[in-house]
């Protein structure tokens, strides 16, 4: 018999959510409701910021972000070359032109002082990803803005309850900008959120999120009856949404425990492979939301990615990769603006030569002891072919 599926990812579900969206559907409040206000007022004092506003998704959250805050045609963003795709499309839906800078080759986080060299009076906003949930030097990054009068919106999609220097990330920036996708830290199924110490700035969001209504359903007069101010979009959490999201955030401690002890395991199975780079955040100043292990391969190409990944499929074991080209590489950025091959080289490192290994809630320990046999078996397999 084979051994089961290790899948990289799963949604932890039981009977509290089940419970939680009966609960909504058997009432007569679907949107608009107490669930969504209190799932945002627990959110917030989670991560310690003073008001978080729940949107349909973390890209939505990061759109609300530069478009509340008058981002668009004629300015710049700086965007790390290596994250998620959506980080860089939040600029151009604004009109705005993301300007990407390479990531640091110890953490695959924005580069400080290639963050500097990019700085100009154009640039109004910095996007800093916490890439797969360890913080960015957060110190070196807010004086560089501070200094070129430059906002910041963080990117913590995969980063929720990660700090740098004792304090959460999602609390550094004019915005921290945080994901509910099925497989991260918590799922609210689909969703978002956006955390903010402004409140003139949760103000505008939350106003931006429902069409650019002057009131809510709750502060109507009279039903039906209102104005709209500014232009919005329709980026609202529902209530089912928000009682899962809320019943997974009471589950929060334990799923966070579960990775970071399964990410010490897997990180210990791999000792031995001279030539792994595994990104770890620096003791003492920062704590990673461990959202998976990152196992980066030689820059040389000596041993294959996809064959290591072929193999590890073979035996059972999921896996990801994050992410499979740098944005300005993508054929959307490439062709629109000119980019090159060469110009990010350790985010065109990571993207060719990445493996992310599962480590989530969802796994044993005895899971990561196979997890790490079999990376082995299959990196010295590379070798020798």
């Amino acid at each position: 018999m084979s051994a089961p599926l290790i899948p990289f990812g799963k949604p932890l579900l039981d009977q509290a959510e089940i419970d939680a969206v009966v609960a909504v559907l058997s009432g007569t409040v679907l949107v608009h409701g107490p669930i969504t206000h209190e799932f945002e007022q627990r959110f917030a004092a989670r991560i310690g910021a003073k008001h978080a506003v729940s949107v349909s998704s973390c890209t939505a959250a990061l759109h609300l972000s530069l478009f509340a805050n008058s981002i668009g045609p004629g300015d710049l963003v700086v965007v790390p070359a290596m994250t998620h795709v959506a980080t860089a499309h939040a600029a151009e839906f604004c009109g705005a032109r993301p300007v990407f800078v390479d990531v640091a080759a110890d953490t695959g986080n924005l580069d400080p002082a290639a963050l500097a060299s990019a700085m100009s009076p154009a640039v109004r906003t910095v996007m800093p990803v916490h890439y797969l949930g360890l913080p960015c030097d957060m110190e070196a990054i807010s004086g560089i803005c501070e200094r070129n009068g430059a906002f910041i919106v963080e990117d913590c999609a995969l980063a929720i309850d990660a700090d740098y220097d004792g304090r959460k990330v999602g609390t550094f920036g004019l915005t921290g900008c945080f994901s509910f996708y099925p497989i991260k830290h918590i799922t609210s199924i689909e969703g978002g959120m956006v955390t903010t110490d402004d409140p003139a700035v949760a103000i505008a969001i939350r106003q931006r999120r429902a069409f650019g209504y002057d009131r809510t359903v709750g502060e109507r007069t009279r039903p039906g009856i209102y104005d709209v101010t500014v232009l919005g979009y329709n980026y609202r959490m529902n209530e089912v949404e928000a009682a899962v999201g809320l019943a997974q955030l009471k589950k929060l401690d334990a799923f966070q425990g579960a990775r970071a002890t399964n990410f010490a395991r897997l990180r210990e199975a791999l000792v031995g492979i001279d030539e792994l780079t595994v990104f770890a955040p620096r003791k003492g100043k920062a704590t990673s939301s461990h959202y998976c292990l990152n196992a980066v391969l030689p820059r040389d190409g000596s041993i294959d990615r996809d064959a290591v990944v072929a193999r590890l499929n073979a035996a059972g074991i999921g896996t990801s990769v994050h992410y499979p080209c740098a944005v300005p590489m993508t054929s959307y950025y490439r062709e629109k603006y000119g980019y090159k091959t060469g110009q990010f080289p350790v985010s065109e490192w990571l993207a060719a030569q990445t493996i992310s290994l599962p480590i989530g809630p969802h796994l044993s320990e005895r899971d990561m002891l196979r997890i790490g046999a079999a990376f082995k078996d299959a990196v010295h397999t590379s070798r020798a072919q």
